[in-house]
């Protein structure tokens, strides 16, 4: 087997791996722990030691222990397709394995071998939560090493996935978007441009016509257009998550509401279950940078936060489901009954619904043909990637549109902003409007909407029409994003819980006397604050009627409402 050594600063094994942007954090990826540090650990668990050449895990393997070396060094190896070894870093003494797949109990990426015989610490799973749940100072160095690991196996795609897709399939651009949301790294080919795309097609006995392809090396996998879930299930997302247990409280939706109810929750010593039809962060995991969210001054974007936010609530305890819908609940017991098809029911004693909702669609009756591929309804880096330095067009006056819109323009020739109203000012915050005006390539179209798209395979010419003049005027241009209104995502609560006109939960206050006759609230109390019309459901964020659409909100309200689940689960 060939080996390519790859390695950090801290190792002894060689020259020093460019991280790219982590480059000057490399220590703080491969720490070295005090020996005050080592002792606290070491409690925890137990001292072995290992031949050179023994296998600690293996690349894809789960229920991985945490390893600290006393005596002996461990190389990380990452084994790409065809048998090519990297070694990523050699740890020695006082440095420890893993990262966040040890909280989220996912498969291993790499290998973990003895390079020389070894004395070690090991900790299982369950007492390295223990740690990071206890030790704060050890919390923070591990959280910080593990978060930063995962972002370096991110950016070197030491992933066993490989999606094999074209740039004009919306298809492709889920999957890429699934696997980006999701901090899962990834390989991607393009049939159009990578000429090994053959090779790996006649070695999986697969055809062009079947892509996309997820290909899971290691685990011999080979789905054909597969949907999340089936994404999910090859890559063992929620393999060790129990669906029997009646929870304390289940979370509907794990954007900025739902995460924060799941880390405030799980802290505090509830049984925590989220469930998460595609990837933590919710819509707000679309912003390519969120510079008004309270201690991030410099910014940050919604799929780092989110990313943060999800390893935080693994951290206390809180398992999450991730690529499952709730397709109906039965509310008429006194345990919340949910239904995630397939035969999957989970019940618990609480139910917070934090399901967002989704940008409105334009009503055009071309619009499906080009969704995903020319029309996109998020602007991260998979997005950007597809549009190069062409002129693109973004509808909508919002934060999300703003932010958008900036982030664009820092790569496309031109970002053409259009929106129905006057002026920004009432729609988006005044730091954006600034920015908008002085990028030279943004241009404001006030009082203007689209009225058709064009094109065969992929969107090809957008035309629009100014309102104020009544002109129209079309334009080649092949990358609409749409940002505009809100869809509360609640087509699964049949009824269950009072909605306002436009289908957003109604909750405490919003709750007239005639709308809990007719819901027949059966308590003598009334609704506490988020509580829905139904006892014990809860609506929080962006799903909730008359919610302030800020990130902060909905992650103060997901925070508040674990206090009132506290207070239920005792009546």
């Amino acid at each position: 087997m060939q080996t390519a050594t790859i390695s950090n600063a801290n190792s002894s094994a060689g020259p020093n791996r460019p991280f790219g942007e982590l480059s000057n954090r490399v220590a703080q990826m491969f720490p070295v722990l005090t020996p005050a540090q080592v002792a606290r650990i070491a409690a925890f668990g137990q001292e072995m030691r290992y031949p050179a050449g023994h296998v600690l895990y293996d690349q894809g393997d789960t229920h991985l222990p945490f390893f600290v070396v006393l005596e002996g060094q461990i190389d990380v190896v990452y084994a790409r397709p065809g048998g090519i070894e990297e070694l990523i870093t050699t740890l020695g003494e006082h440095q420890f394995t893993g990262e966040v797949t040890l909280l989220t109990d996912r498969r291993s990426f790499v290998q973990v071998r003895a390079k020389t015989d070894v004395r070690v610490i090991r900790v299982e799973q369950p007492r390295l939560r223990a740690i990071v749940q206890t030790e704060s100072e050890l919390s923070e160095l591990l959280m910080r090493a593990f978060i930063l690991r995962r972002v370096a196996l991110l950016s070197s795609g030491y992933g066993d996935s490989v999606i094999i897709g074209s740039r004009n399939s919306a298809a492709t651009l889920r999957l890429q978007a699934f696997f980006a949301r999701n901090g899962q790294p990834v390989q991607y080919l393009d049939v159009e441009r990578d000429a090994v795309v053959q090779e790996l097609l006649d070695r999986f006995h697969v055809s062009v016509d079947d892509i996309p392809l997820v290909i899971v090396c290691r685990r011999g996998c080979v789905l054909r257009n597969p949907t999340e879930t089936q994404v999910a299930d090859c890559l063992g997302f929620n393999a060790n998550v129990q669906m029997e247990s009646i929870r304390d409280v289940v979370i509907c939706g794990s954007g900025p509401g739902g995460l924060a109810a799941a880390v405030y929750g799980a802290s505090e010593g509830l049984d925590v279950l989220v469930i998460e039809s595609t990837a933590p962060g919710g819509q707000a995991a679309s912003s390519s940078k969120i510079e008004n969210y309270l201690g991030f001054p410099t910014g940050i974007s919604g799929q780092a936060l989110a990313g943060r936010a999800f390893t935080q609530a693994e951290k206390f305890g809180a398992q999450i489901v991730v690529a499952r819908s709730a397709v109906r609940i039965d509310c008429g017991h006194p345990i919340i009954q949910i239904d995630l098809g397939g035969g999957d029911i989970v019940r618990t004693r609480a139910l917070i619904i934090a399901t967002g909702a989704e940008y409105k669609k334009l009503d055009l009756p071309e619009l499906s043909r080009f969704e995903g591929v020319g029309v996109y309804y998020a602007a991260t880096y998979v997005e950007a990637q597809r549009c190069g330095d062409n002129e693109v067009v973004i509808v909508g006056g919002g934060n999300s549109a703003g932010q958008a819109a900036t982030f664009l323009a820092r790569s496309c020739k031109h970002v053409h902003m259009l929106i129905r109203g006057p002026d920004l000012a009432a729609s988006m915050s005044r730091y954006l409007v600034r920015r908008i005006e002085e990028t030279p390539n943004i241009t404001l179209r006030k009082r203007t909407r689209i009225v058709g798209l064009h094109g065969k395979e992929h969107l090809e010419q957008v035309t629009w029409r100014d309102d104020a003049t009544g002109e129209t005027s079309t334009h080649p241009i092949r990358h609409l994003f749409t940002m505009a209104g809100a869809s509360p995502n609640t087509r699964w609560l049949h009824g269950c819980v009072m909605t306002d006109a436009k289908g957003f939960v109604c909750s405490g206050a919003d709750l007239t006397h005639e709308m809990l006759l007719e819901a027949h609230w059966p308590l003598e109390r009334a609704p506490l604050l988020f509580e829905t019309s139904r006892p014990h459901i809860f609506a929080v964020g962006d799903v909730r009627a008359n919610s302030v659409k800020r990130v902060a909100s909905a992650v103060g309200e997901g925070s508040v409402c674990i206090q009132l689940v506290h207070r239920i689960l005792t009546e």
